[in-house]
């Protein structure tokens, strides 16, 4: 690919392409391109211009001028998915346009014979949507639509026919656009959330980007995984959750000649695939028709606001007839049908939904569908996992108690020595403290042996050393307290957990892992309080103590301890036979039941990979304050929907008193319908919290 360089700083490159046109995909797929090169930090592909931005790490620009130039858009566009939000986007927005620019020619520019032809052509397409309504028995918003464009043209009064259809125009290619939005992000957050992947290849198993899979690759997935594409199972058994595609509530077994889907999710189990598919040519589709056809996106004041608009309709016509019989004034009457209140309650409702899931996004928050923001905001009850949630799950030492004569510091060493070569959250936390002391361990000790589950032993200047559970130490390995130890091990509190190192037969030192509290999550807890939730619970595998220790800190409501995964289900089960409205969160695998139990389910960013696909929302693991942010948002968005109720059916009724009373004529009342019909939409689509 030959390019021209127009400016270039120590961290970014902006080029031309050199290039007569370019396409919106073509410029796609550059963009997907050059963010796979490792130097690359961002790259931005304008195909208007022609040019590319790239930022880039100092001192790469020849790594990046060699993938420019051996770059092939061939090979490179059945990696990227033919769907996108920014070709979206540009659609609706060219479409939008173009409705403007025509309706300002026509209006303007068109002489007025061939203005009025063109309006009568356009008016009965509305008249025939309206009688195929009649026909089919339903007295739905079309026809009020039919009965108004109707009514003005064949009064002569073609201007403001032409006002209507535009307005209703718009509004039908905002809703349009609403819900192809919407869909196509819910269906990326079910499906094309996986970055990276294990391939299997001669030398053994290496995590490689997505991007970089080709037909016929062999990748291992394992308990927790996202199947990340399409293929043919070659070796292994797994259970696999299919919800996401097929609604299947019970995992399907995957062997040996099976066929697995992108997007689902390994429950128990490891198996080795061979693509079939390659990123960006999976299921995607599929996914998008599945959820058009289904109900999931719809929360229940959309499919309220809809029911409504449709039976406000028989009323709207009967005060047209009714106006007209006590008046016998057509121009009265008119004002009423000009004025329905149904196009706004239809249009602006699911536009203030997707204004909160699109805000949402702005906070790192994924929502997946209109009803669960609903659900959201009519929570009174919120249930948390412990660890990973209210914790950071990351355990630190927070003391280390020497004994036998031992000082602290050469506790934590001989400690930090041993557990260096464990993989394990306890062990890590040992040789992290080491290192924040900057304690220096080096190797002392003799070839280090394992035992599952229990601890380590090895020897130090001919002295037997050991590490681990108090089980291990004392029964296992019979180890004894010092003289003027005694009573230490009934000092240590139920809160922590423990490492006991001994040498040589005698207890050398304990040390304190725990794993601390989130910091703000006393504050959020306190936040949800004050934004309507009503109990706090917190639930745990983890045993009483240490439970009762985080929960008085934390300052829930209710705490469970040495719960089993079924355990937070049946809770949430029973929360929500007594009415309440539940909102569970978490980010384990265990917590994947009652994510799917609960009105809400929410799971943290960087937990496994099926509590992220059960749950209907996901949220940042950096800060739980975004849980307080998604729930202002959920109450916003409420506020909001009552707020344009109030506004619609408050305004509409002011409009059609002064029609009737023969202050203001039809086509101003339409004027006036039409554009706070457009004003409220743009409100809709407004930041709730901004």
């Amino acid at each position: 690919m030959k390019f021209r360089i127009l400016h270039q700083t120590r961290r970014r490159l902006r080029i031309d392409l050199g290039l007569k046109r370019l396409s919106l995909r073509e410029a796609d797929v550059l963009a997907f391109y050059l963010e796979k090169q490792i130097p690359v930090i961002r790259a931005v592909v304008y195909e208007r211009t022609r040019h590319a931005v790239i930022f880039f790490a100092p001192g790469t620009e020849n790594e990046i001028f060699a993938a420019l130039s051996r770059y092939d858009y061939d090979e490179e566009a059945a990696e990227v998915p033919e769907n996108n939000a920014r070709r979206l986007a540009r659609t609706y927005q060219e479409r939008l346009a173009g409705m403007v620019l025509m309706r300002f020619l026509m209006k303007y520019l068109v002489p007025l014979p061939i203005q009025t032809i063109v309006i009568w052509i356009r008016a009965i397409r509305f008249i025939l949507k309206g009688l195929s309504c009649l026909r089919r028995r339903k007295l739905e918003v079309e026809v009020l639509d039919a009965i108004s464009v109707a009514v003005a043209m064949f009064r002569g009064d073609h201007s403001t026919a032409a006002s209507i259809m535009f307005l209703l125009g718009i509004g039908e290619l905002l809703e349009e656009w609403t819900h192809k939005k919407s869909v196509d992000d819910l269906a990326r957050s079910m499906a094309l959330n996986v970055d990276k992947v294990w391939l299997r290849g001669e030398e053994g198993e290496i995590l490689i980007p997505v991007s970089s899979v080709k037909t016929g690759d062999q990748l291992v997935v394992r308990t927790g995984n996202v199947i990340p594409l399409d293929g043919k199972v070659l070796e292994g058994e797994a259970l696999v959750n299919q919800a996401s595609l097929t609604g299947e509530a019970v995992p399907v077994l995957k062997r040996e000649g099976a066929y697995v889907y992108g997007g689902t999710v390994v429950e128990e189990g490891e198996c080795v695939f061979a693509v079939d598919r390659q990123s960006g040519q999976g299921r995607y589709d599929l996914i998008v028709r599945m959820i058009e056809e289904s109900e999931k996106l719809k929360s229940d004041t959309e499919s309220k606001a809809t029911s409504l608009a449709n039976r406000l309709v028989p009323y709207t016509l009967g005060g047209t007839v009714l106006t007209y019989l006590l008046t016998r004034n057509i121009t009265k009457a008119l004002s009423v049908l000009m004025v329905d209140f149904s196009c706004a309650i239809k249009l602006c409702m699911p536009l203030a939904v997707l204004s909160a899931m699109r805000e949402a996004g702005n906070y790192n928050g994924t929502v997946k569908g209109g009803k669960y923001l609903e659900a959201l905001a009519k929570a009174d009850t919120i249930v948390f996992d412990k660890t990973g949630t209210l914790t950071y799950a990351q355990p630190v030492v927070s003391a280390v108690i020497p004994c036998n004569g031992m000082e602290e510091e050469e506790v934590l060493r001989v400690a930090a020595c041993l557990e260096e070569h464990y993989p394990h959250s306890m062990a890590k936390a040992v040789v992290q403290s080491a290192l924040d002391r900057r304690i220096s361990h080096a190797e002392m000790h003799s070839e280090v042996e394992y035992v599952v589950a229990h601890g380590i032993s090895s020897t130090i200047d001919g002295k037997k050393v050991v590490i681990g559970s108090r089980h291990f130490i004392f029964e296992d390995e019979n180890v004894i307290l010092a003289e003027k130890d005694e009573g230490v091990l009934d000092r240590l509190d139920g809160a922590h957990s423990y490492l006991y190192l001994a040498i040589g037969g005698i207890l050398s030192g304990i040390i304190c892992v725990c794993d601390p509290l989130r910091q703000e999550a006393p504050s959020v807890l306190k936040q949800l309080k004050q934004a309507g939730i009503k109990k706090t619970v917190m639930m745990t595998g983890d045993n009483f103590h240490t439970a009762k220790a985080i929960a008085r800190e934390v300052g829930v409501d209710e705490f469970y301890a040495e719960v089993l995964p079924e355990d937070k289900a049946r809770f949430v089960e029973e929360e929500k036979r007594r009415g309440n409205k539940v909102i569970m969160i978490g980010d384990g695998i265990n917590d994947s039941p009652a994510l799917s139990a609960s009105d809400c389910g929410i799971a943290i960013s960087d937990g496994a990979a099926i509590a992220r696909e059960i749950a209907d929302i996901t949220i940042g693991a950096e800060d739980l304050n975004e849980l307080v942010f998604l729930k202002h948002l959920a109450n916003g968005l409420m506020k909001r929907v009552d707020s344009n109720y109030r506004f619609v059916l408050g305004f509409n009724s002011l409009l059609i008193l002064l029609g009737v009373s023969g202050v203001l004529p039809p086509t101003v009342s339409a004027f006036f319908h039409n554009v706070s019909t457009l004003g409220i939409s743009i409100r809709s689509m407004t930041d709730i919290l901004a």
